[in-house]
């Protein structure tokens, strides 16, 4: 099923892309001329941040497989929807209002992603930083990780503490990783450097995989610095760079494994329980009161006044639009 959900996408988004990229002069002059005309955004912040560097993954065990690409990102500001963004792309995430009741958070709510592209929108991770306000200043309080798996369309939404945390690996993301990991996150406050770092600790494997986002913000006023320019294929390449490395791990007699729930149809609560004793483990650790840790098998949404992570599942979009 897997398989034929793969050709269909990749002949489909073919088809799309082409079509919609002979129209993409059309629609960049459109936009400009309304944008020229207009005055509704003067006196405004800037609703998209443009972000350019590289991403890198290496793998350790077991074999040794590293690379890297140049990628682009956007950074939204969810309180002011872009009318450079496409309506669906704000359906398709979490708001600005529904972020802040899940962190518990009242600032500013920025998106980190790769807005779609000629009908074509792949995200393996967005991520939303939300903000407190100090005083006059605001201080990023947590993120929320919003990672889609592809071809399978799932996708799952957890809560992670952007200085260092430690989270029970939710979802199965690559054929060639088992569910055993746990994955360490850290993100920075993004400003002109914008930093995010993932690695896998697994039960044998150890500090197995690391994959890192390092990037800097373009500056610009150029009218041509539109998110249908800038992202231009951004999707499809990213695509293309997960299948063709997929293809060189296969080559070199990586493991394939099937999806969990083919193995284990609650997948998804073994993760929330294995997530909710890492909790409770780093909780004992900074106190004497072993009682604080506790399971609670039928509270699968998870409560973040007991000390557990608030962490949904849900069926991600078709990739093109």
């Amino acid at each position: 099923m897997e398989a034929l959900y793969l050709l269909c996408s990749i002949a489909s988004t073919c088809v799309t892309t082409s079509l919609l990229s002979l129209l993409l002069p059309f629609q960049t002059l459109a936009s400009f001329l309304s944008r020229f005309f207009s005055s509704s955004n003067e006196g405004r912040g800037e609703e998209i941040s443009y972000y350019q560097g590289h991403v890198r993954h290496v793998r350790r065990r077991p074999v040794h497989h590293a690379f890297d690409y140049d990628v682009r990102y956007a950074l939204v500001d969810l309180d002011r929807n872009s009318a450079s963004l496409p309506a669906s792309f704000f359906r398709c995430h979490v708001s600005a209002q529904e972020a802040r009741h899940i962190t518990g958070t009242t600032g500013p709510v920025l998106l980190l992603t790769i807005p779609p592209s000629v009908g074509y929108e792949q995200n393996p991770l967005s991520v939303y930083y939300c903000y407190d306000a100090e005083g006059s200043t605001m201080h990023l309080k947590k993120c929320i990780a919003e990672v889609t798996n592809t071809p399978w369309g799932e996708r799952v939404l957890f809560v992670f503490n952007p200085d260092s945390d430690l989270v029970a690996k939710p979802l199965h993301v690559s054929p060639f990783m088992d569910m055993l990991g746990n994955w360490t996150m850290r993100a920075n406050a993004p400003g002109e450097d914008l930093f995010i770092a993932i690695s896998v600790q697994h039960p044998t494997l150890g500090n197995y995989f690391t994959a890192t986002l390092k990037a800097k913000r373009v500056r610009s006023s150029s009218w041509t610095l539109r998110p249908a320019l800038f992202f231009w294929l951004m999707p499809q390449k990213v695509a293309v760079w997960i299948y063709w490395q997929a293809l060189k791990l296969w080559w070199k007699n990586v493991s394939f494994l099937k999806h969990p729930k083919y193995v284990s149809p609650l997948y998804k609560e073994e993760a929330l329980t294995r997530d909710r004793k890492l909790q409770c483990s780093r909780t004992v650790a900074k106190s004497d009161n072993s009682h604080l840790c506790f399971d609670n098998d039928q509270n699968h949404e998870m409560n973040t006044s007991t000390g557990d992570r608030w962490c949904v599942w849900k069926d991600a979009q078709w990739p093109w639009s």
